[in-house]
């Protein structure tokens, strides 16, 4: 199959150098069509040091993990900034913690991993897949992690449906969760060699008598070093078609290895020295015209192709770029490249390409911090899904079959808002990381903002149950983590604060207490709140301050405010 055939084949749109765009039925109208101007002041990569508040601590957990919990954001206000960031920078250890088989049918018995078995029941085993990954992310430490499990899964895209394995795409994703926050040449390295990947790029099938240059090609154009603006025809600047067949010969002789693992870190390839193209390999001008020594060590080879495009500045500006994105905002003028990509990037290659110091850099800079970049993201629907969970502190079940459930019914939701969760729409990754000039836009549409709104009604009002469970916001307990929940006033502050990343004006806080005291005066909260809190057991007063707030969290869910971070 020729992944790059069938992206170019999307008709009626100019293909961008980092992958193909999104259907134009799923493009709002009102997305932009023209990049916006940059938005910075002075700030850029220096350490800041302006105020370190809870609006700073919420800014920078909203960037690094799925939504701000109650119990990180406590966390992180006993630190100093550069203390909060080294510890979301510090990665956690592994979890010993593996999917499960909740589908009867299945070989493996409920309750029991499926990761060492035979290949069998791929739908249900896919589905346990996701749900396993959801509840990590839901149930993130205060961490970095999960976000840049996120990032590499869409740098190094696979996808579950083609790789056609859920015991690949797990080794997979757990190669990514032990390297997100280590060295990008070493993780790129064992990409390279992963079962997942080579299904998935056809790396099986590139042998010394059959080339297939999938996996060439999008190492250096997705992966690495990026295309850059075409020259000529076959001359991307950074690199050539010629590069392309070049590593193409570099990567022949490996394959995919189905025999069922023994411990998680079992190898999914091996390596066939006579399917191995050993003669030299010359490459283009793009790197100095150099020549790669040929073999039988497929291994050496693989190593001398990486250090090749590392040794070039542009990779690290290239991923530095994608970083930025990610954790700042997708407009990078002359500005943010002189003094935030180009800083960085030096960081990341006089580090060996650990992206830990890079990424501290980013995020203690002035520029991360500044204003101006706060709240103009928009969620992407993982963010928007996981979010939920997390600032309310959704209760799951305890066993394994009803946690799945409810974990996968949130998986079904995000992918209806066009995020599945293992599956990227190609290997480009998700068109809103990338598409320019919209971006970020292209998560909101007329047919996911009603699905978002509907989610966040369903879990804010009637909840979603099954197996006699069900999960939904408890308003009454996010309340009380509040100062003072017996003071409207504090109340909708407060729930502003931890809920929206930009302030509203004062006609929206009206409307908002409105809702909360629909033409009824402060004290009559009042009143009630601590009618309640002295009867906890009152169903009747229970419901006087339940309804009311199950009112003004299902509407402030569905506000506009609630899809930035």
């Amino acid at each position: 199959m020729n992944r790059r055939a069938s992206l170019a084949a999307i008709a009626d749109v100019a293909l961008p150098q980092d992958g193909a765009p999104p259907s134009v039925s799923e493009i709002s109208p009102f997305a932009n069509k023209v990049l916006p101007a940059g938005r910075h002041t002075a700030g850029g990569l220096e350490p800041y040091t302006g105020p370190w508040g809870v609006d700073q601590v919420l800014h920078l957990l909203r960037r690094t993990t799925f939504g701000p919990s109650r119990q990180d954001v406590d966390l992180l206000k006993t630190m100093y900034m550069a203390q909060a960031v080294d510890l979301l920078l510090s990665p956690p250890p592994v979890e010993d913690t593996m999917p499960l088989n909740v589908d009867s049918t299945d070989v493996v018995p409920v309750g029991e991993t499926w990761v060492y078995a035979a290949n069998a029941n791929t739908s249900s085993r896919t589905s346990s897949l996701k749900a396993w990954w959801l509840g990590l992310v839901i149930n993130q430490p205060a961490s970095i992690r999960e976000k840049m499990v996120l990032f590499w899964h869409n740098h190094f895209v696979t996808e579950y449906d083609v790789v056609g394995d859920p015991r690949f795409s797990w080794r997979y994703i757990s190669l990514i969760r032990a390297n997100a926050i280590g060295n990008f040449k070493d993780l790129a390295r064992q990409i390279t060699f992963d079962g997942a990947t080579l299904r998935y790029l056809n790396g099986n099938t590139n042998t010394k008598t059959s080339p297939n240059e999938n996996y060439g090609r999008e190492l250096q154009e997705l992966f690495t070093i990026g295309k850059g603006p075409e020259i000529a025809p076959g001359d991307y600047t950074n690199y050539t078609e010629v590069d392309v067949k070049a590593a193409a010969q570099v990567l022949t002789g490996w394959q995919d290895d189905s025999t069922p693992l023994t411990t998680p870190w079992s190898s999914a390839w091996k390596f066939t020295a006579s399917r191995h193209d050993t003669g030299n390999k010359q490459f283009s001008q793009r790197y100095g015209n150099q020549i790669i020594a040929g073999g039988t060590d497929g291994g050496r080879e693989v190593d001398d192709l990486l250090n090749m495009i590392y040794a070039q500045p542009e990779t690290a500006r290239y991923l530095c770029r994608k970083l930025y994105r990610w954790f700042v905002y997708y407009v990078i003028d002359d500005w943010t490249e002189a003094n935030i990509i180009t800083p960085m990037a030096n960081i990341l290659r006089s580090n060996n390409y650990d992206v830990r110091p890079a990424l501290a850099a980013l995020l203690k800079s002035a520029h991360f911090f500044d204003a101006i970049n706060m709240g103009c993201i928009i969620k992407s629907p993982l963010d928007f899904v996981a979010g939920i969970a997390r600032q309310f502190a959704l209760a799951f079940p305890a066993d394994t079959v009803n946690l799945y459930k409810m974990l996968t019914y949130l998986v079904g939701q995000a992918s209806s808002l066009q995020q599945d969760i293992g599956n990227p729409p190609n290997v480009a990754g998700w068109p809103a990381y990338y598409q320019t000039p919209q971006f970020y836009e292209l998560w909101i549409n007329s047919d996911t903002l009603p699905r978002r709104t509907n989610l966040s009604n369903t879990l804010a009002r009637t909840g979603y149950t099954t197996g006699g469970i069900k999960l939904i916001v408890d308003p009454i307990a996010f309340v009380k983590t509040l100062s003072n929940p017996g003071d409207p006033n504090a109340i909708i502050d407060e729930s502003v604060l931890y809920l929206f990343a930009i302030p509203i004006t004062s006609s929206q806080r009206a409307f908002l207490k409105e809702t909360l005291l629909p033409g009824l005066p402060d004290y009559e909260w009042t009143v009630e709140w601590a009618e309640y809190t002295a009867d906890p057991t009152s169903a009747t007063k229970l419901a006087a301050v339940k309804s009311k707030l199950t009112t003004l969290f299902t509407f402030m869910l569905s506000m506009p405010e609630f899809h930035l971070q």
